[in-house]
């Protein structure tokens, strides 16, 4: 990613990261500004954010949705069940950089190298070329900035230090120290009286540091308490380390009594000595060694547009879509912000990333967890990225704890855990919306108690893709246990002698109903929404099969709710039906497709078996339009991918790819910034992912038992490559095609096991053949291409390919190639 000119907005600088630490580089070349975060800077402090008000209104909530009622079901939650909002992620501080060359720069040029994680700023003043090389390490957990000049003495500049929270800016020794405090309160509406609010006693809240450290080759530095200034270097190596003193979840910030101070200085003496090079070299080994696991070839289309800056091709993308190099970057992008954000060890990536500088971000920038947290993480796994699943999977530990609390006082249920629509560095479990004091406070989204079901789903595809019995027997199995536990006392047995769920939303939506008066009116809360039916029917699943994996006994409860959940049904347009009843949409493009978890991220609906359900879905997603904000675009890629129809798939990301001016805030539109993130608008980081997880779905899928390989591949991508796909079963895949058919595959099997190969172009070379001395253990004598031709529903005139299958019974560390 490059370009020829600094960025005017936060939406044109370049992000780093190492998953703690994140920086936003301008890229200035006199005045250079590094926009700083720390992912454990949040507001507030662990506290109880339950209501027991809810438990004694919960059953007239019931009753009042089972009656039809649903303005009084509305009402009753809203009075009752709310909770307060989560706490705010915070920008920490930012480091300015002034170079003191007299001089107009020329030849300004700025990037971002995926390939090293290093983002690069070069020009020249006075005939002196002047290069500036800044990179986030993980290993050394600090912030690295290399200032060179091709002429000796010529680096000369002051660095400051400020944040927009509370702070003091002092000398520590020679280094340059700011030392801040966090709020314990920042209000969620602008009509809040109380908009930040600060611990008058000093006690509450995170306190933080943000330190720099000055390697200067040759040349003076002076150090002030407010400046560090450099005269006359030949190059200078800045080390910026930062701290708070959050502890986790459940611990009062500072309870150690380690200060962030005291941080910062093990951080430093643990690279004393090292040179920059040295601290370069670790930052690449680490980064390489995932980043470089998958690398995307869509042809050749228009590889002069690499010419171009990345904004003006974005610009031009638009009108011209033959671009395919800016495609595999914004793939590629989508993975360098996953490594960026998602660490092991730290906290997981939020609605923002790591990446935010407003005090009042938009929505707290936390983690929405009825969608957007989800699809951070959906691409992790099969674009080799799993380690970077770490934070997540700690995350959903802590949310299982705090969520056996919510159960029992805001529902009465003494066994298991949930999560409701929003949560934050304290793992909150509880409903937000500002108790009943908030006019905003919208049960739509508020009500909605399955987040936790949801990410079980991921604990679930961890083991999937890896394998790892001991995570899925101390993690998985008992916090899938638990959420299990909940349900089945959630769940209600209604007349239709069905089990449902009851209070129910499909997150954010709203329908319209007629009430008893004969009055046409708007709902939000009814029973059984499809989406609840479809997260229930994958936590049942896997947990009925993780438990024979283990050698468990399968609870019949279980079992037997399985198949008593109410099922899917098709609606009067012959879509699939959104809520218990065929209910009139509010909004009939609302942003949220929830209703359709089924087919993705679920693996219920696979179009090849389910074609009514296929047939209904399509029919869905043809009423909710192509339209929507830049997540929701990336959930209809993958909707369509899991549909196998490429070339829809491709037009959801060409819409997601269209050029957003940062002027523009909606919820509908979306499209991208000059930094190629997701404009929501306005930002959000799940697009980003979401999108390169839609790319994979559009390459590989391995859902139902099966690879697919090429199962949705648009007429654009004719001709390409990929190497290094993740596929459930631990199975690694590389495959070339041409002319829209497959010319190489080669599998690699990490666990071994049974793998059925189904590919939509014959395998060509067939039998197969070992690779470095590796026999195989099933070597078919001749090719065995098993055709099966669906026939096609007539509503859904979908058109399902040939396809081609094989099986083999792999063996551990082999690798097979055809």
């Amino acid at each position: 990613m490059w370009y020829d000119k600094s960025a005017s907005k936060w939406e044109e600088a370049l992000p780093l990261g190492n998953g703690r630490l994140g920086a936003m580089v301008f890229g200035n070349p006199l005045e250079e500004l590094y926009q700083l975060n720390e992912e454990t800077l949040w507001s507030g402090e662990p506290k109880d954010r339950n209501n027991p008000k809810a438990k004694y209104a919960l059953e007239k909530i019931r009753g009042a949705v089972n009656d039809g009622d649903y303005e009084l079901a509305r009402q009753l939650w809203k009075e009752n069940a709310q909770g307060p909002y989560t706490a705010r992620y915070l920008p920490m501080a930012d480091m300015r950089i002034s170079m003191l060359s007299k001089g107009k720069p020329t030849g300004v040029y700025r990037d971002l190298d995926l390939t090293t994680a290093t983002a690069t700023v070069s020009y020249i003043v006075d005939g002196v070329r002047f290069r500036r090389t800044a990179f986030i390490s993980y290993p050394a957990q600090v912030m690295v900035v290399r200032i060179e000049a091709d002429a000796p003495e010529s680096v000369s500049f002051d660095l400051s230090l400020n944040s927009p929270l509370r702070n003091n800016v002092l000398k520590k020794g020679c280094d340059l120290s700011l030392e801040g405090k966090a709020p314990v309160y920042v209000a969620n509406r602008d009509y809040d009286p109380n908009q930040i609010v600060y611990d008058a006693t000093g006690k509450s809240g995170i306190n933080f540091e943000a330190r720099v450290h000055l390697i200067p080759d040759n040349g003076d530095v002076l150090c002030s308490d407010s400046l560090l200034s450099v005269r006359g270097a030949d190059a200078v190596t800045i080390i910026l380390s930062a701290a708070t003193d959050y502890e986790g979840f459940d611990k009062k910030p500072g309870e150690s009594g380690v200060t962030p101070s005291q941080k910062n200085e093990m951080v430093l003496n643990s690279i004393n000595g090292k040179s920059y090079v040295d601290i370069l070299n670790d930052h690449n080994k680490d980064y390489s060694s995932l980043f470089n696991r998958v690398s995307l070839n869509l042809g050749d289309g228009n590889k002069e547009k690499s010419q171009l800056p990345t904004s003006e091709r974005l610009k031009q993308f638009s009108m011209d879509e033959t671009d395919t190099g800016l495609v595999e970057l914004y793939y590629q992008y989508g993975r360098y912000l996953t490594i960026a954000s998602s660490r092991a060890g730290g906290l997981p990536s939020n609605l923002q990333g790591i990446w935010n500088r407003h005090v009042q971000p938009p929505w707290g920038s936390n983690y929405t967890v009825n969608i957007n947290t989800e699809m951070n993480y959906w691409g992790v796994e099969s674009t080799g990225l799993s380690e970077c699943f770490a934070p997540l999977s700690d995350f959903i530990v802590a949310l299982s704890k705090n969520g056996e609390e919510t159960a029992r006082v805001n529902y009465g249920i003494n066994t298991g855990w949930l999560a409701h629509h929003n949560s934050d560095a304290w793992a909150q479990t509880s409903p937000t919306g500002g108790y009943n004091k908030d006019v905003k406070g919208a049960p739509r989204w508020s009500c909605w108690p399955m987040a936790g079901a949801w990410f079980c789903q991921h604990l679930w595809e961890h083991y999937a893709f890896t394998g790892d019995m001991d995570y899925l027997r101390d993690t998985v199995y008992p916090v899938m246990q638990g959420a299990v536990q909940f349900m089945l006392q959630w769940l209600q047995r209604d007349k239709s002698s069905y089990l449902v769920t009851n209070p129910s939303t499909s997150p954010e939506n709203r329908f319209i109903y007629t009430d008893s008066n004969g009055e046409r009116r708007e709902g939000e809360v009814s029973k059984a929404s499809t989406m609840d039916m479809a997260i229930l029917r994958d936590l049942f699943t896997n947990y009925i099969q993780a438990s024979k994996i283990l050698g468990e006994s399968v609870d019949e409860d279980v079992t037997a709710a399985l198949a008593s959940l109410y099922p899917n049904h098709e609606g009067s347009k012959g879509q699939l039906q959104e809520w218990y009843l065929d209910f009139e949409e509010q909004d009939a493009e609302h942003r949220h497709a929830s209703h359709l978890f089924g087919l993705h991220p679920g693996k219920q609906i696979l179009p090849r078996r389910d074609k009514e359900l296929a047939s209904a879905v399509k029919r869905t997603l043809e009423l909710r339009g192509d339209g929507g904000t830049g997540w929701a675009m990336a959930w209809k890629i993958n909707f369509w991918a899991r549909l196998e129809d490429g070339n829809h798939a491709y037009k959801m990301l060409a819409n997601g790819l269209k050029y957003a001016d940062v002027t523009e805030v909606a919820t509908k539109g979306g499209g991208t910034y000059a930094n190629l993130f997701d404009a929501h608008p306005p930002f959000q980081i799940d697009g980003n992912f979401g999108s390169t997880a839609g790319i994979t779905e559009m390459l590989l899928q391995s859902h139902g038992g099966e690879l697919f390989l090429l199962p949705a591949l648009p007429d654009v991508w004719q001709s390409g490559s990929v190497k290094g796909l993740r596929a459930r079963g631990g199975f690694i895949v590389d495959m070339d095609w041409k002319d829209g058919k497959l010319t190489h595959l080669r599998i690699t099997s990490t666990l071994g096991g049974k793998c059925r190969v189904k590919s939509f172009t014959p395998l060509k070379g067939m039998p197969a053949k070992g690779v470095n001395d590796n026999p195989l253990m099933f070597v078919p004598e001749a090719p065995v291409f098993i055709k099966n031709e669906l026939a096609t529903t007539k509503r859904s005139k979908l058109d399902f390919k040939k396809t081609y299958t094989i099986d083999l019974e792999t063996e551990k560390g082999k690798i097979y190639e055809w």
